[in-house]
């Protein structure tokens, strides 16, 4: 990196740092705004730059909140805690890098469905190291299989907003909104991955515009019903509750309309999924009693147990958020080990998570199952 590289990488405003921190942690700018005793909007003006952090004493209080040292956030920018990246990142970003370079040959329709099929099944699986290692080739593949580059695209954006690698996922997902060219559900698709790549970079505004404009284009329902939630969790993060109940009842209109379950744009869309995001959306909100009645009321759903395992791994460590905010620290830790026992990856492979051990082995009772998990994810107690 050069003088000037690292000059403007640690130019990043005050409130910036916080908005990566806060959501970092896991926290909506509502849970972070009553740990500080701070509206919503005193907390959403200082992230945006309009309201200067210019009083020490509340770098400290938004530093104890955080779980850091005030410098964190005053001095040169530090990479966001966690797990080290995974392993096969770097090699993701060299692909992407690689956009202009000369296609490779083109493989054959059937070929190019079974290489897709087996990257999503790696996906759903929630297989992430396998997926990332396999990630550079289909890239380069894809760049001369038209069939196989929006897909492509799509699972590499979904990966990387998973494991904590937002920005990446960013530029991953925007390349699949213009490989669809216009198409209505390929374009839908790649929305989904758009907002969600947003929203783990709090662009909730943005997060919501993208996924509104896509909902009004003949998509395939399961799409157009998966845009509707993401919507509905961009609101909630905009702390927009109208327009989060709103959307998401539009949704579940949708997803109680079907009449099969067959998922072909790998969405899991349907019922519990809608009832997921009411989850979501609530815990967004800051409204945890809410947040933990929609958890429970999911997982005992029919349709939880036909969610991939990652959908449900990743569901769980939200849930264990939540019980966290609660103070519930017997059911943060189970829901993170039941989440282990689905899909270990979720816990061994994301930073978040890693985040959440910490606060629950600080916050908690030294119990078995905490310590055995903070061994999981590389900490010391």
């Amino acid at each position: 990196m050069t003088g000037r590289e690292r000059r403007d990488h640690n130019a990043v405003p005050i409130g910036r740092r916080v908005a990566e921190l806060r959501a970092h942690r896991g926290m909506s700018q509502q849970v972070f705004a009553d740990r500080l005793g701070k509206s919503k909007s005193w907390v959403d003006k200082i992230e945006r730059g309009v309201r200067t952090l210019d009083r020490y004493s509340v770098i400290q209080d938004i530093a104890t909140v955080l779980r850091l040292d005030p410098a964190a956030l005053l001095g040169p920018r530090q990479p966001l805690p966690g797990t080290p990246r995974a392993d096969g990142i770097d090699a993701v970003r060299a692909a992407l890098a690689r956009y202009h370079h000369q296609p490779c040959q083109a493989m054959p329709p059937d070929q190019a469905r079974q290489h897709i099929a087996h990257a999503w099944l790696a996906y759903q699986r929630a297989h992430y190291t396998q997926l990332l290692r396999a990630l550079p080739a289909l890239l380069g593949t894809a760049r001369g299989t038209p069939a196989l580059l929006l897909p492509a695209y799509r699972i590499t954006a979904s990966i990387l907003t998973k494991l904590g690698e937002a920005d990446l996922a960013w530029l991953a997902a925007d390349r699949a909104v213009t490989t669809a060219d216009g198409n209505p559900t390929g374009t839908g698709t790649a929305t989904i991955a758009v907002a969600q790549a947003l929203r783990a970079l709090g662009r909730d505004d943005l997060a919501l515009t993208a996924a509104v404009v896509a909902t009004t284009t003949p998509a395939h329902h399961t799409v157009r019903g998966t845009l509707l939630l993401q919507a509905g969790l961009a609101a909630a993060g905009c702390d927009d509750r109208r327009n989060a109940g709103d959307l998401i009842d539009h949704a579940a209109e949708l997803a109680d309309r079907r009449t099969d379950d067959s998922d072909p744009h790998h969405t899991s869309f349907g019922p519990t999924t809608v009832q997921l995001a009411r989850f979501l959306a609530a815990l967004h909100l800051g409204d945890i009693a809410e947040a933990v009645y929609r958890h429970e009321d999911a997982i005992r759903r029919d349709g939880w147990r036909r969610l991939p395992p990652e959908h449900r791994a990743a569901h769980l460590v939200d849930a264990a958020r939540t019980y966290l905010h609660a103070g519930d620290y017997t059911a943060a830790a189970r829901a993170l080990v039941d989440a282990d026992v689905i899909a270990p990856a979720e816990i061994r492979c994301r930073p978040t998570v890693r985040t959440l051990v910490a606060d629950l082995a600080r916050s908690g009772p030294a119990t078995a199952s905490v310590a055995r998990l903070a061994t999981i994810v590389g900490l010391t107690r």
